[in-house]
């Protein structure tokens, strides 16, 4: 075994070793070690390897590995309490993002999440298009600042209209990029304007920008514009963020008709609307974008590879322009510089190629086919349970709980007895019109794991009902 978790367990079992054996006492030998705990030579060298770095060993060609003095790893704790003065109250709240990023335990069905799971991702292929990439001959030279034109262009292109590569700005996936939108478009201390319920990453990016996130009503058909001129109205915002195509967590997908409402009313507030489009590439026929349909540079587009591919393919295109252009381009610049030229490479090699087309095709029948898996099983056992819609595509179902269930009790409930789900309370920026949950149908293994993963909530919702 050289997994990660077997290597943790031999470092813990020489750090244990270590302290009994004492200073300049010699660990045993890596044949000695492999002999005791069946596992491979670079299982044992990467797990001396940490307690190198850790400074409770060193190791001596020729010779083996020695503990070092005590004092070089074992030191009272110090005192940092003098840093809650100097940091003040600048917090940045990360627990719901955190939250939605934890991996389920062993055993644990994951009814929570945002990307495929390993089996429905295009492994292979991404790695087929990396070593593909890193190949090419200014793969590790440093790209345009904006990034591969070739990349931007295509971006361009799927955002649709007139939108041109000279507009698209690369990016670190689409939570850098919302960062990146906030910070660009409005100072600290101001509102924003989000839909509610809206996604938590949102949240938490407007918060670390320093600025107010006030909801605006949603039905099922998306935003409601009246509401939304209202909002701008009363608050003064200048800046408006959604997600018209498959919203997180609802499902819901703005009509033609209520985009160019959403689009005058932000004109005539003369604010921007940051456009979410993390949904593109999870529904075989994605509506035009509001960026397609903007003449006055009120849309902000965000559009990532993310989702679609794999959590560590951070690569975004965030679609803008005029001065707006101009500040989101600096901001990325004094921020992080650029995004890594290999990993662009990789992913214009992976788009440019049949395995993209072919990858949509099976994501999109898989799509479907858990949507109506995951609606059936809560129709079968948990009919009081009510989907908010179903939607044409996403990962997700938002489920309207029955009156008076205590959301948080069913949730803990839930992860006691093996599955987890994603609470309602953290997708509002305020008060929660009653308990909810947002189901994941694309983590769980198959079929049968995310029924018995319904059926063990259903188990829970009754345990707190008795």
């Amino acid at each position: 075994m050289t997994n990660d978790s077997s290597i943790a367990q031999i470092a813990a079992i020489l750090r244990e070793e270590a302290d009994r054996l004492g200073p300049g006492a010699r660990l045993p030998s890596s044949r000695e070690l492999m002999r005791r705990h069946n596992v491979s030579p670079v299982t044992i060298s990467r797990a001396i390897g940490q307690l190198t770095a850790e400074g409770r060993v060193i190791t001596k060609p020729g010779s083996g590995a020695f503990v070092t003095q005590r004092s070089a790893f074992t030191q009272d704790a110090p005192d940092l309490s003098w840093q809650t003065v100097a940091l003040g109250d600048r917090v940045v709240d990360e627990a719901p993002v955190s939250a939605l990023l934890a991996p389920a335990p062993e055993g644990v069905v994951p009814l929570t999440g945002g990307y495929l799971r390993p089996g429905l991702r295009p492994d292979k292929q991404l790695a087929a298009a990396a070593a593909r990439a890193v190949r090419r001959p200014d793969a590790w030279a440093m790209p345009p600042l904006t990034g591969l034109r070739e990349l931007r262009r295509w971006f361009a292109t799927q955002a649709g209209s007139d939108v041109t590569e000279a507009d698209a700005l690369i990016v670190s996936g689409g939570q850098a990029a919302l960062t990146h939108a906030f910070r660009a478009l409005a100072a600290p201390g101001t509102p924003i304007l989000v839909e509610t319920p809206t996604y938590p990453g949102a949240l938490a990016a407007a918060k670390a920008a320093g600025l107010r996130a006030t909801a605006v009503p949603m039905d099922r058909e998306g935003v409601r514009p009246e509401l939304l001129a209202e909002a701008f109205a009363v608050t003064g915002a200048r800046v408006f963020c959604c997600q018209p195509t498959l919203h997180n967590p609802t499902g819901a997908t703005l009509p033609p008709e209520r985009r160019e409402q959403v689009l005058e009313v932000a004109r005539a507030a003369g604010a921007f609307v940051v456009e979410d489009d993390f949904a593109r590439y999870l529904t075989p026929q994605p509506p035009p974008s509001l960026a397609s349909m903007d003449r006055h540079g009120t849309v902000v587009h965000i559009v990532s590879l993310t989702k679609i591919l794999s959590p560590s393919m951070r690569v975004a295109a965030v679609i803008a322009r005029g001065p707006a252009a101009h500040r989101l381009r600096a901001g990325q610049l004094v921020e992080s510089f650029f995004v890594a030229r290999p990993l662009q490479e990789t992913a214009l090699e992976f788009v440019g190629s049949p395995a993209w087309r072919r990858h949509l095709a099976a994501v999109h029948a898989e799509i479907a086919t858990r949507r109506d898996a995951l609606a059936a099983a809560l129709a079968e056992l948990m009919p009081d349970a009510e989907p908010h819609l179903l939607p044409a595509g996403g990962m997700h179902l938002w489920v309207r709980l029955p009156a008076g269930v205590d959301e948080a009790a069913l949730v803990e409930t839930a992860r006691r007895n093996g599955v987890l789900v994603s609470p309602g309370r953290l997708y509002y920026a305020s008060e929660p019109p009653g308990p909810r949950i947002r189901l994941t149908h694309m983590a769980a293994a198959h079929l049968a794991e995310l029924r018995e993963g319904v059926r063990r909530l259903a188990e829970a919702l009754a345990i707190i009902g008795q």
